[in-house]
């Protein structure tokens, strides 16, 4: 996968906890070689079960709609970690009690913590192409040829 689709898909996830109101989001870049078996952790806390699974479903319907969906997702019966694998990175939406009982910020203490704003997509370069542009407009013209319109009285 390409590295800016990776940041944008993992931007997403930290903004549908954000609209959740998960607490202390915190994202952890994986070191190359450091037995990771992903790119990035997104942790995040929840104050309680329901919360926990409401910010779970939020990240997974977020992603759904980039059409990007799970390899795996634990615990979401119990609401105590939820862990919803995208194979580059990983959600991990915790209770506050079960956040301190795995801790996994000291677990992984070498991987690099990251601020939302430092997974920016960089800008894209150039220009349009005509051939794009062209063929958006021939999709704007065929939507308004298709909605019905009112006759005058």
């Amino acid at each position: 996968m390409k590295k800016n689709e990776l940041k944008q898909q993992v931007t997403a996830a930290i903004q549908a906890c954000l609209d959740k109101k998960a607490e202390e989001i915190s994202i952890l870049e994986m070191e190359k070689g450091s037995g990771a078996f992903t790119d990035y952790f997104v942790l995040c806390s929840g104050t309680n079960p329901r919360q926990v699974q409401a910010i779970a479903d939020e990240v997974e319907l977020r992603l759904k709609a980039a059409d990007v969906r799970p390899a795996h997702v634990e615990g979401y019966k119990q609401g105590e970690w939820v862990l919803v694998d995208y194979v580059d990175f990983v959600v991990h939406v915790f209770s506050e009690k079960a956040r301190k009982f795995y801790d996994l910020e000291r677990l992984w203490k070498t991987a690099k913590r990251l601020e939302p704003s430092e997974l920016k997509p960089l800008p894209r370069t150039g220009k349009k192409t005509k051939a794009k542009a062209s063929t958006t407009m021939v999709a704007r013209r065929k939507q308004a040829k298709a909605v019905p319109r009112r006759k005058k009285a």
